[in-house]
């Protein structure tokens, strides 16, 4: 809702600001299409270049971020503070019963309680592979969380290409704004003869060309980039908690303690208050026990 009402307000203070000015529409109108073609054409060109069709087709399903905002909301950070709790809690009672868990995450009744967490391979693929580590004797924390630090650094920076691809467009457009301009620039002088108004007319068409690349860059397609980017970064929150819960786990904090330490690296906006996530371990504690 809130990028839709950006749209509005882009478009509004803009063209409503030109029209109380005394601008007329005309001019823009006539050559919108012409300039359209160019840079629009020429932008999606030069991104169709410089990226694969992969990256292409993620790109264009992560500029939904711009309206959605981020995949993981309060509730499943509880959630997911809940599904460690009880995954670690098993572990240490049974090192043995954890593993149909860990081995098969579709098929597991811990798993199927929290459907939205156990739909991400990569969320339940990074449980299932730490806690796996652990139960290989591969206990060193310190190695482990490098190992973890590593992989989310990696998943990071894909995630993260859909943002540069759109900032490179952005950086693009103006340029590509002046060279449709320098083309309506040619097409003026070679009409050098004809009268002052039709020459300005054609003058006014050809700086649309300008105009369109500046605004299509810093109204939209730069702001599109920085929003994906942050929704991305934002996201990647869930991974770290995974990761400082799963950690503390092999330094043999007691358990609570090790759901306390993921809460505490909760974003602020989506952290669960103590008393809300004792409410759900509760639930769960009653559940196991």
């Amino acid at each position: 809702m809130i990028g839709l009402l950006g749209i509005v307000i882009v478009f509004g203070m803009v063209f409503g600001g030109y029209m109380l000015a005394g601008g007329k529409f005309g001019i823009i109108l006539k050559a919108l299409p012409f300039e359209m073609m160019m840079i629009g054409g020429a932008a999606t060109g030069a991104f169709l270049l410089s990226n694969d069709m992969s990256a292409v087709k993620q790109t264009l399903r992560d500029m939904g971020k711009v309206f959605k905002g981020p995949k993981w909301k309060h509730e499943d950070y509880r959630d997911l503070l809940c599904l460690l709790f009880e995954l670690i809690h098993i572990a240490r009672k049974n090192p043995v019963s954890v593993e149909e868990h860990i081995e098969a995450p579709d098929a597991s009744s811990i798993f199927g309680k929290y459907r939205k967490i156990q739909s991400d391979k990569e969320v339940v693929s990074l449980i299932a592979d730490t806690l796996r580590s652990a139960s290989m004797n591969y206990d060193d924390p310190h190695q482990v969380e490098e190992v973890l630090e590593k992989r989310m650094e990696a998943n990071l920076h894909h995630s993260m290409h859909s943002s540069h691809a759109l900032q490179t467009v952005a950086d693009g457009l103006p340029a590509l704004g002046i060279v449709a301009a320098v083309l309506g620039v040619i097409k003026t002088m070679a009409s050098i003869d004809q009268p002052p108004e039709i020459l300005g007319k054609m003058i006014g068409g050809a700086l649309v060309g300008t105009f369109l690349g500046v605004f299509l860059a810093y109204g939209f397609v730069g702001p599109f980039a920085a929003k994906v980017k942050a929704v991305v970064e934002e996201d990647a929150h869930f991974y770290q908690l995974i990761r400082e819960v799963l950690v503390a786990n092999l330094h043999n904090h007691a358990t609570n303690i090790c759901i306390e330490v993921g809460r505490q690296n909760t974003p602020t906006h989506c952290r669960p208050s103590f008393g809300d996530l004792e409410e759900a371990l509760k639930t769960v504690k009653q559940d196991a026990a």
